[in-house]
């Protein structure tokens, strides 16, 4: 029989909620209200004066080229880092639920990148990729290859991705491992009997039983691309060699703080948002079919 919990008081289960309710009025509706509010304002540069210009903001933002540029380099940036770091975590993640001597070790460095900063692992990698002390960069010297990400804006683009990927495998490795865990041994069992090879066995019973944490993961790596790596590119490259690798989510920093142009940062702040919700219910809507429960 199913069990229901009722509350002797109508007021307890919204007083239980009243705390979680309260952080996100504070910390997402409040700042969205104010966002959409200064992107119909001009300001000048110290926030003296307000001039109300309606959709000027936004009609600028179309036709700014550059604007224009850093959406299609969000757009591969954010598709780079999502196919990437999915693949390679699960990967990973199937090499290490093979391991049976030492599994923790293994588990337990494969889960550490997710401690380290976004910052420190821009730093990181730009340390590995700089010449001529990094490593990375005298190995590519080594083997003919020019690196150079203060330049050449594929290379930029590489080391940021790298970054990115690098610090988000840890994430998706912990949910493909638990994904894998989960898939009833027997079923596997069956199917090594019927003469499946390894191969065949992960394509047609392994991946399709992954499909929800896929889907989930594929979400969270593409709100990850477009929002948590503000810092990988900050620190990495400034979104340079010129605007090469300058994404949505930094052009509204660089904007707002540096040219001081708030009613635009804000217009930026508001069409990323609203890019973000499209593509989450666009995977919702039809991606989310091709999973299997």
């Amino acid at each position: 029989m199913e069990k229901r919990v009722r509350f002797k008081s109508a007021w307890l289960p919204w007083l239980l909620v009243a705390p979680q309710m309260a952080i996100v009025l504070v910390f997402f509706f409040w700042p969205a209200a104010q966002t959409l509010y200064q992107s119909v304002l001009q300001e000048d540069a110290f926030g003296t004066t307000q001039e109300f210009v309606g959709w000027a903001n936004f009609a600028r933002l179309w036709h700014d080229p550059s604007y224009l540029a850093s959406a299609q380099t969000t757009a591969v940036f954010s598709i780079l880092v999502a196919v990437f770091g999915i693949c390679i975590a699960l990967l990973l993640a199937v090499m290490a639920n093979r391991v049976v001597r030492g599994a923790l070790i293994y588990r337990t460095l494969l889960i550490w990148p997710y401690a380290v900063a976004p910052v420190v692992a821009g730093v990181l990698w730009l340390m590995m990729f700089s010449s001529p002390w990094g490593v990375i960069s005298y190995l590519l010297q080594a083997l003919g290859y020019d690196w150079n990400h203060l330049l050449n804006g594929r290379d930029a683009m590489t080391l940021i991705v790298i970054a990115a990927v690098w610090k988000q495998i840890s994430y998706n490795f912990l949910f493909f491992l638990a994904g894998l865990q989960s898939v009833p041994s027997s079923v596997i069992e069956a199917a090594t009997i019927d003469g499946a090879t390894p191969w065949r066995r992960f394509w047609t019973i392994v991946f399709p039983l992954l499909s929800p944490t896929t889907f989930f993961l594929l979400v969270m790596n593409v709100i990850y691309a477009f929002f948590d790596t503000f810092a990988i590119v900050d620190a990495a490259t400034h979104g340079g060699p010129g605007r090469d690798t300058a994404i949505l989510v930094y052009r509204v920093y660089y904007d707002g703080f540096k040219a001081l142009d708030m009613g635009g940062s804000a217009a930026q702040s508001t069409v990323l948002m609203a890019v973000v919700i499209l593509l989450t219910v666009f995977q919702f809507r039809f991606v989310e079919k091709k999973v299997q429960y």
